[in-house]
């Protein structure tokens, strides 16, 4: 067995239905436990995004939202919602729903998590599911597995294959040029030298930084995109209300099968908003906030933003103008439906750009192409800020220096390759630490529940603060039972301190 079969077969194994299934399990988990709070706090996870404040260690809750969103809003936005309608038929876009709106509950999760057991460590605020289960669980082999897990994927491989599809969008706009080496050409090497030279001037500069170019660049390009897609459905107005009753028929009746469209639609869903992948802790984490609660409020509400309006809004344009195919468990060049040339790749931003270019012409492929260059720039960005949090708690826990200059240096030279090349089953490594994640995180946020309750107590706690009507909250993890929150212990005894001498 050569080296790409096995990558292959262990991501096969780590990526089955048993990592998608218990995701969706958790999310209905978690939803039923906090009494679904992504219904019940929807008006105040828009009042923290509003009156969120930044401090000298941390950033602001929106700030924090736009760093996990620029991980979450990536290429599979556009591609991977292709992908599930093409193999899953257009009722997966149901079951992609169904799974955010589950799945939100599980951010809450891991994202309190992230907040309760955060540390301020060399001036910043840090956290993740490395802290919280090395704190919280008293695990701390567990800690470091996933820390391991997290550095490989997001620090080494993952970036290179979103460099790819920053360079290939890159070209689609300029072409390729001369070529100079092998298949790469001279606007190919301009967007390497562009894109590494934006990437150092950004992760040099810190979480301030990067939570400075998330602010900006995020809602920009999420709100953008998002604007497209009403304009394609406002011309097509007619078309929208067979739209929705194609969805929600071919949701229970699919025409692909009811397990491919189930399948895909859970699938398209998990690997998008990354709900109990353990990925939106991180900035989470590095929020400023008076009580964790509010963080994981904020961080639910991204799952909405990702899937419910960014990938919404792809599906709507594909389906609206019928520009695509169902091949659903047909052999390769065999359609249920075929609106567009058998030749046009499924997996791919095609059915995106045609839909677009009914409306827009020639801009339509220029535009996809600006919409996959921002979507997978940010996504890099947001894979360094994993890989910094993880290697800054291996530092953490053994006293020793931080490798961050290194580690820097590592992910420019991973973008660098990735940009001219995208072959290889190298890259499928990265996948296999995101699905080791993913595992770890989910079993070990449910362990945690079960034993401590941590992020229940504090829903449950600051819901009491809400009824009484409290200007300023409040958190006291002694008195609610919830141990080594030493960062919040500390906090309260500082604020009871300053205000005895007042």
């Amino acid at each position: 067995m050569s080296a790409a079969e096995i990558v292959n077969w262990v991501n096969s194994i780590i990526w089955s239905k048993g990592l998608i299934y218990l995701c969706l399990g958790a999310g209905l988990f978690f939803s039923i436990l906090t009494r679904f709070v992504q219904v019940r706090q929807i008006k105040e996870m828009a009042k923290l995004l509003i009156n969120g404040s930044s401090s000298a260690q941390g950033i602001s809750s929106f700030q924090a939202l736009s760093v996990s969103l620029s991980g979450r809003v990536g290429v599979g936005n556009i591609a991977g919602v292709a992908a599930a309608i093409g193999f899953g038929g257009p009722g997966a876009v149901f079951w992609m729903w169904l799974v955010a709106f589950l799945g939100a509950s599980t951010a809450y999760v891991e994202s309190t998590l992230g907040q309760i057991y955060k540390v301020e460590y060399q001036g910043e605020y840090r956290g993740g599911p490395a802290f919280y289960f090395d704190r919280g669980l008293g695990q701390r082999w567990l800690g470091i597995l996933f820390a391991i897990a997290a550095i490989i994927s997001c620090g080494l491989f993952l970036p290179g294959i979103q460099a790819n599809a920053v360079g290939n969008a890159f070209t689609q706009i300029t072409g390729e040029g001369a070529i100079v080496f092998g298949n790469v050409g001279t606007y190919k090497l301009l967007a390497l030298v562009i894109i590494v030279c934006l990437l150092a001037i950004i992760i040099f500069g810190g979480i301030k930084r990067i939570a400075r170019f998330a602010e900006l660049v995020v809602p920009f390009m999420a709100l953008g995109y998002i604007l497209m897609a009403l304009i394609i459905v406002g011309m097509n107005i007619q078309e929208l209300p067979g739209v929705i009753k194609l969805i929600f028929a071919d949701a229970f009746s699919p025409m692909a099968g009811l397990g491919a469209a189930i399948g895909w639609g859970v699938k398209r869903g998990v690997y998008s908003n990354e709900a109990g992948q353990g990925t939106g802790p991180h900035a989470a984490a590095a929020a400023e906030v008076q009580h964790p609660a509010q963080q994981g409020f904020v961080q639910a509400f991204s799952i909405y933003v990702d899937t419910l309006f960014v990938c919404s809004a792809t599906a709507f344009m594909i389906l609206i103008t019928g520009m695509y195919n169902v091949q659903g468990t047909l052999e390769a060049g065999q359609f249920i439906v075929q609106n567009v040339a058998t030749t046009t790749e499924i997996g791919s931003p095609a059915f995106t750009q045609m839909a677009v270019s009914t409306v827009f012409g020639g801009f339509g492929q220029i535009f996809v192409a600006l919409a996959v260059f921002f979507f997978a720039f940010t996504t890099i960005v947001a894979y360094y800020y994993i890989a910094e949090t993880n290697i800054t708690y291996l530092s953490y826990i053994t006293k020793t220096p931080s490798l961050l200059f290194i580690t820097k240096c590592f992910i420019m030279l991973s973008v660098a390759y990735g940009v001219v090349s995208a072959t290889g089953y190298i890259w499928g490594i990265g996948d296999i630490g995101v699905g080791l994640m993913a595992w770890i995180n989910i079993i070990g946020i449910i362990v945690t529940y079960f034993i401590w309750k941590p992020t229940i107590k504090a829903l449950r706690d600051y819901e009491e603060q809400q009824k009484a009507g409290v200007k300023e909250f409040t958190f006291d993890p002694i008195k609610l039972g919830i141990r080594n929150a030493t960062f919040w212990e500390e906090r309260l005894k500082n604020k009871q301190k300053q205000s005895s001498n007042d």
